[in-house]
């Protein structure tokens, strides 16, 4: 019974390769001319059988070289990989297309579906954003290169995703360094950091009115758990950033805990430059007990 089994499934592999083998395809890809396969190649890209057209138009590419049918071939090419979502091989396709085929008319479409193919390629916010950068630079490439293009609005409106996408990548990038500041006093500085250069970057960002307060929270915090000497112009920051988390936002939602903070603020610098004065004092007083009595001189 087992070997009967294992005869029925070789007898039906075998009966599936004759029949790919003797598939129109294969046959035009065994023994069809470069004619043959160019013309199938464009019946099998019309029907969107993207698969059998990209094998055949690879295949005739390095013939069709110096030809007229050459610049097309490649053109198609480019977008049957496209089409089967092999976007980074699309890309270098629709480059090396536009690169040396520089006076075809499909340059501009061309230049724009690297572009797009490099768009389609990138990651979400939370991984590496590498590519992210690297497609924002080839699309905006493409505006400058053809202001007017058909594909204009496409093309902004990927840079604004691809912006999104770096926007929300430096906001985590910013909280995570907040949430941690508890377990390291340094995580309070890379707090501040990446949030002033978050607001440098995304000025008009809807992450930046909470991102004021929590500039305002982590240099507080940071105040509160430094060494005293450094205590004072640490709060002094809190209540600079206090006061232009205020400005900007003077209806926030977030106002009575920064409001709490400030009066924290300016009571602790109270108390600093009320020991501070004791200090000099104490130091004005021993100064004068070590200092040498004035001797006079007998008449």
């Amino acid at each position: 019974m087992q070997h009967r089994h294992i005869g029925k499934i070789l007898l039906g592999a075998w009966v599936i390769f004759c029949l790919g083998s003797c598939s129109p395809f294969s046959k035009l890809q065994k023994s069809g001319s470069d004619d043959e396969k160019y013309k199938g190649a464009l019946n099998y890209y019309k029907k969107e059988d993207w698969y059998r057209a990209g094998l055949l138009f690879e295949e005739l590419i390095p013939v069709l070289k110096g030809s007229t049918e050459s610049e097309m071939a490649q053109f198609y090419y480019a977008y049957t990989q496209y089409r089967q979502q092999q976007y980074l091989l699309s890309a270098t396709l629709f480059k090396k297309f536009y690169e040396t085929f520089a006076r075809s008319e499909y340059v501009e479409e061309a230049m724009y579906m690297y572009a797009n193919s490099l768009y389609k390629d990138t990651p979400a916010f939370n991984l590496d954003q590498s590519n992210t950068l690297t497609a924002t630079s080839a699309l905006q490439d493409f505006l400058n290169t053809y202001p007017d293009s058909k594909y204009k609005g496409d093309a902004t409106k990927q840079i604004l995703d691809l912006r999104g996408k770096l926007e929300r990548k430096a906001y985590e990038k910013a909280m995570l360094y907040y949430k941690t500041s508890g377990f390291n006093i340094a995580s309070y500085k890379s707090a501040v950091i990446a949030i002033n250069n978050f607001q440098k970057e995304f000025p008009d960002s809807e992450y930046n009115e909470e991102l004021a307060f929590k500039k305002v929270d982590a240099e507080f915090s940071l105040a509160q758990n430094s060494l005293e000497t450094k205590q004072k112009e640490r709060y002094q920051e809190a209540i600079s950033y206090h006061q232009a988390f205020v400005d900007k936002y003077p209806n926030s939602r977030f106002l009575k805990q920064a409001e709490k903070m400030y009066e924290i603020s300016q009571k602790e610098i109270e108390r600093l430059n009320k020991l501070e004065q004791e200090r000099e004092q104490e130091k004005e007083r021993l100064k004068n007990l070590n200092r040498p009595a004035k001797v006079t001189a007998a008449n």
